[in-house]
């Protein structure tokens, strides 16, 4: 039955119906959904894996044994999982093997924009980029037969507007291959003459990709008005074909690496003019120049950010829809955290004390944004340990006494406990917090290592932090209440001054994980009020001052107590704390 799906949701019924038996990812947006989506089918083992390289191990792993299998993970997940990657790429597979990765044109909810398509060259693994939901779901059995043909991983390409946009699909029925059996084959093992061999026969493959790419139905030609040829793919071909209607000569790219050669050539033969179509970086465009083609790309459209109708409209010189506009300015709604965040009384105390402070990526990087100011910058999962380290390596003492690394509970298990090693090994006097809030909540609230449930909410082995901290060389590990200011600041300001590498791990739940029970909202003495607004310095959204009085919300509050423990005047709970 035809039913509307989401981008992400087709994946995991394509996947479903492949017969794919095992999924182990790691959530990052706009890719989570697919396995969230997958393991609502009982059939397929889903996991959480601490980070995308253990993610694409296990699924290959998997196959190796016989399995259809598949990972998913955003575009900077990639980058994790590339060291496996380029090598399994040599391997090959003994049952499919599909890697879902998913851009984020437009920087949504990313630290960059990269381009995943780079990976499918430089990896030499081929590429499939869905434009819609039932190509998702389609797309996702290709590439199972795909893999298991070309004996090759194969990425399949999402990306935001894809993964969380919905279209129409037609589900199918699941088919589950028989398992392959496993076979000892010693010239697996990626050392000097077997590898030199793997690479030869990569070529080879890559070669017989390109002779596929020519006549697969993946890619296909559209022919209309001859003046204008457009070659686009993704949701860049939704917008041709809104954009230049459906007299439009367009070739849609479905496999896009490698790309074909003469079927591009033969098409180009056919139109007056070429515009290549495509969002980041000129990949197509780039291809269609090495094969001697005249074409038009980003000298018309922008490599940085998400395109759209409108956009497109524009750079080809065509008329643009009015708008409603307003004539005074709106002012910015920057993203805050939730009231009654546990993080916030952290970077409130940080901010305070005048630290140095290395984020990382997590939800708790809005205490980058004011009031808070609280970070000082982010690199990426697990920078904030390492980068601390180096930080108080060039500045000595005088870095030691001021600086912290703060990392939540999940980014800490994906990839902090190599740079606390680091810390407690080489033995720089270095700081680091854990925010530890019992869930993975920047990407949705999925379960980790530390919560002790499983994907599907089960029972699951638990990671200890302190016995961790403390085993991986920390002998300075103390656990404090973020909601109790004085606590924090006693215990930062005691670490610092230590003369020893140290871990706070501040505990408190998320406030956002359903089944949490709130305390009453604070209420409010408005008569005591003096208008000095301490209280709007942690940037609570369940606070506000309307003429000069604090106001609390009490659809927002939870009750944390935060805000009362910076009034000395008594107005909030009517007691001073």
């Amino acid at each position: 039955m035809r039913q509307l799906m989401l981008g992400n949701a087709a994946v995991a019924r394509g996947m479903y119906e492949a017969g794919c038996a095992i999924i182990s990812s790691y959530p990052g947006t706009p890719s989570t959904e697919i396995t969230e989506e997958a393991a609502k089918y009982s059939e397929i083992y889903c996991e959480w894996a601490p980070n995308e390289k253990v993610a694409l191990e296990v699924a290959h792993g998997a196959t190796l044994a016989g399995r259809r299998a598949g990972c998913a993970m955003k575009h900077v997940g990639l980058n994790v999982a590339a060291d496996p990657l380029f090598t399994i790429s040599y391997q090959g597979v003994n049952a499919g093997l599909v890697i879902c990765v998913a851009d984020d044109p437009g920087m949504h909810s990313s630290q960059n924009e990269q381009d995943s398509r780079h990976y499918a060259a430089a990896a030499k693994v081929p590429m499939l980029e869905p434009a819609d939901s039932e190509e998702a779901r389609v797309f996702a059995k290709r590439a199972f037969e795909l893999s298991e043909r070309f004996n090759t991983p194969v990425f399949l390409k999402m990306c935001t507007r894809v993964a969380h946009a919905q279209s129409v699909v037609e589900p199918g029925e699941r088919t589950v291959p028989a398992q392959a059996p496993y076979v000892k084959d010693p010239t697996k093992v990626m050392m000097t003459v077997n590898s030199r061999n793997a690479h030869a026969r990569v070529e080879r493959r890559t070669l017989e990709l390109i002779e596929y790419a020519e006549t697969c139905d993946l890619n296909r030609v559209e022919m209309g008005d001859t003046k204008l040829g457009i070659i686009t793919s993704s949701t860049s071909y939704q917008y041709a074909r809104e954009v230049f209607g459906p007299g439009a000569s367009i070739l849609k790219l479905g496999l896009v690496w490698p790309l074909p050669e003469k079927l591009i050539l033969d098409f180009a033969a056919k139109v007056d003019r070429l515009i290549v179509l495509e969002e980041l970086d000129p990949v197509i465009e780039g291809h269609c120049k090495k094969l001697g083609l005249q074409v038009s790309g980003k000298d018309l459209f922008p490599i940085c950010g998400e395109f759209s109708q409108n956009l497109v409209r524009e750079c080809v010189g065509l008329d643009t829809p009015r708008f409603l506009t307003i004539p005074d300015p709106i002012p910015p709604r920057p993203p805050v955290m939730c009231a009654g965040c546990p993080h916030r009384g952290i970077f409130y105390i940080l901010n305070k004390l005048h630290c140095m402070v290395y984020g990382d990526i997590g939800c708790y990087t809005l205490g980058a944004l004011a009031p808070l100011n609280a970070m000082d910058l982010n690199v990426c999962m697990g920078a904030s340990c390492s980068g601390l380290h180096g930080f108080n390596l060039a500045m000595g003492r005088a870095g030691e006494s001021r600086s912290v690394g703060v990392i939540g509970d999940s980014t800490f298990i994906h990839s902090g406990m190599t740079g606390i090693c680091d810390i407690a090994y080489n033995q720089t006097n270095s700081t680091v917090i854990i925010l530890d809030n019992s869930i993975t909540g920047m990407t949705g609230h999925q379960q980790n290592p530390t919560t002790g449930k499983n994907l599907r909410g089960e029972p699951a082995g638990k990671v200890d932090l302190e016995a961790l901290c403390r085993a991986l060389g920390f002998e300075r590990v103390t656990v404090v209440d973020p909601y109790d200011l004085a606590a924090v600041e006693r215990v930062v300001r005691e670490e610092l001054a230590a003369d020893a590498p140290s871990i706070i791990i501040s505990r408190r739940p998320c406030v956002m994980i359903k089944g949490t029970v709130h305390k009453p909202p604070i209420t409010a003495d408005t008569d005591r009020c003096v208008g000095c607004e301490m209280c709007m310095q942690i940037g609570c959204p369940a606070i506000s001052v309307e003429n000069g009085t604090v106001r609390i919300d009490p659809t927002l509050c939870v009750g944390c107590g935060v805000c009362a423990q910076m009034c000395d005047m008594g107005v909030l709970d009517g007691g001073a704390k």
